[in-house]
């Protein structure tokens, strides 16, 4: 996949740039991401660098995550978001899961929910993507709060999904259809009748 950059009303949704290794490096190094997120600990400039110039890049390159950096107007780093566990993508499932971290300073002003809308819009009606799944840990109540402004529909707790270091975490996991935010399914669906 060619890198692409999204725009809203107050973001830039755009891949990472050399420029953002220090910003990258800050933010990770907040132990509220560390306690969530598949990240280093401590998190250094030697981090930022592999993740800017190495696995951010070769994501997109290979299709197994098209990661985006989320930038204030004025070019400071809110976040980072993108789709993520794309194997089932170009499959006749049709999946994504959007995962992303909020920047401390940047939380609860909404700019992780605008930046969702922009990314989960661009899944639906440019990727084709039919089910977009939200995995956390049960005790990420901010994770939470942004799927649930997005409108994910929690599906329930999945015991001992998510290895953290080095120990097991229960997760709360959500879907998002493109019927639920107005658009059609290629593929027909069938619910359940206990649903």
């Amino acid at each position: 996949m060619e890198p692409i950059t999204l725009h809203t009303e107050r973001l830039v949704l755009r891949p990472f740039e050399e420029r953002d290794e220090a910003a990258v490096a800050a933010a990770c190094d907040d132990p509220d991401i560390q306690r969530f997120v598949p990240v280093p600990e401590p998190y250094t400039l030697k981090d930022a660098e592999d993740f800017v110039r190495g696995a951010s890049p070769a994501g997109w390159r290979d299709d197994t995550m098209y990661n985006f950096g989320i930038f204030t107007h004025h070019g400071e780093l809110a976040g980072s978001m993108g789709l993520v566990r794309l194997a089932q993508l170009r499959s006749a499932e049709r999946q994504a899961e959007l995962g992303f971290w909020t920047a401390r300073g940047h939380r609860r002003k909404g700019y992780t929910a605008e930046a969702g809308r922009a990314v989960v819009e661009w899944a639906f009606t440019s990727l084709g993507v039919e089910r977009l799944e939200w995995i956390a840990q049960v005790e990420n109540e901010g994770s939470r709060a942004v799927a649930q402004r997005l409108g994910f529909v929690e599906e329930g707790v999945q015991r001992a999904r998510i290895v953290h270091r080095g120990t097991r975490r229960d997760a709360r996991i959500a879907a998002l259809l493109p019927s639920d935010w107005g658009y059609g399914l290629d593929t027909p669906y069938l619910p359940s009748p206990q649903a």
